[in-house]
């Protein structure tokens, strides 16, 4: 539907000689009530705007409302910015992702301006993934993770992800696990600690993909939570996402196997110095920690969440039964 037009909606045209606003359409509004997305129109070309609006809502959808929610999703938008800003100047076809056009930014509302992927050639989002699909979101995040092997900047999270140990006390506490609560530390720490760290896309769901009408490459949008971390962050993220639950323990070796091929051909091309075979020896164990990881976060966020299963159980034990076969502090 059509948005009533904000003045600042034509701004951007302005200052980007797009011309005259020809409509503006909200696409969906973000997380918790802080704003919302909408492609704007213009004669020339349309534009993707994230418009951020402060100040801090009421309620929150699961009921974490708290002053450092608040925070740490400010904190999540102010990384998208310098994300755009810095990092997305230079067109990459093997990890495509929009570029940024213009950040503008007052005291109590954020506007980030993007390349529309629809107009691309990236206008499909899907809800049920098939194994192509599978493959074009696992071997983008295999060359995003070969192309930002041992990058650093401050001005992503120290840490990337959006359910990180440190930046998630009041799940922690509320976690009824009390073996996994016991372990949260040392599953951080492990993951911290793996060889070859990178960049994280922190939020790698299927949702946050686009795909070409062929279904056989993909972009990747949301940049809230990327920062530096274990690359098998995402690839647990994305699979709990993308695949069934009941289909996990069967495609699991695929899923893996599918990543590394491509983190192979990645390599060569980013890395050419760098042993594949070592990386893929020191990642693939970090799977399964990287989901307990993520089972930390959920069974303290939301208990009864379809994402804690049978296979998500034994995935978990398997990473704490690696983590004390390793001797992990």
């Amino acid at each position: 539907m059509d948005h009533a037009i904000n003045p600042l909606y034509q701004n951007i045209g302005d200052d980007l000689t797009l011309g005259q606003l020809i409509s503006a359409e909200v696409i969906q509004s973000l997380w918790g009530g802080y704003g919302e997305l909408v492609r704007l129109t213009f004669p020339s070309r349309s534009i993707i705007v994230k418009h951020v609006q402060l100040p801090k809502p009421s309620e929150h959808p699961r009921g974490w409302n708290s002053d450092l929610s608040h925070l740490r999703k400010l904190h999540s938008y102010q990384v998208e910015v310098s994300w755009y800003q810095y990092f997305t100047a230079t067109k990459d076809e093997r990890c495509r992702m929009p570029q940024g056009l213009k950040c503008f930014q007052t005291e109590n509302e954020w506007l980030i301006v993007m390349e529309d992927l629809a107009t691309a050639g990236y206008p499909k989002v899907v809800q049920v993934a098939t194994h192509p699909h599978l493959k074009a979101c696992l071997t983008w995040l295999a060359n995003f993770h070969a192309r930002y092997i041992d990058v650093i900047s401050n001005e992503l999270w120290q840490t990337g992800t959006y359910w990180h140990l440190e930046t998630r006390p009041d799940e922690l506490e509320a976690l009824v696990d009390q073996r996994l609560k016991q372990y949260a530390k040392r599953i951080d720490q492990a993951l911290k600690k793996a060889k070859y760290p990178t960049l994280v896309h922190g939020d790698a769901k299927l949702a946050n993909f686009c795909f070409n009408l062929q279904s056989s490459a993909v972009a990747a949008v949301d940049f809230q939570y990327v920062g530096h971390g274990c690359a098998m962050k995402d690839v647990a993220l994305f699979m709990s996402s993308a695949v069934e639950p009941n289909d996990c323990e069967t495609m699991e070796v695929w899923v893996l196997d599918t990543y590394f091929i491509a983190l192979e051909q990645a390599l060569k091309h980013y890395q050419p110095n760098i042993d594949a075979a070592d990386v893929e020896h020191e990642w693939r164990p970090m799977f399964a920690v990287a989901w307990a990881d993520f089972q930390r976060f959920v069974k303290g966020w939301s208990p009864d969440h379809w994402k804690i299963n049978s296979y998500t159980a034994a995935l978990t034990e398997r990473a704490l039964e690696y983590l004390d076969s390793q001797g992990a502090e």
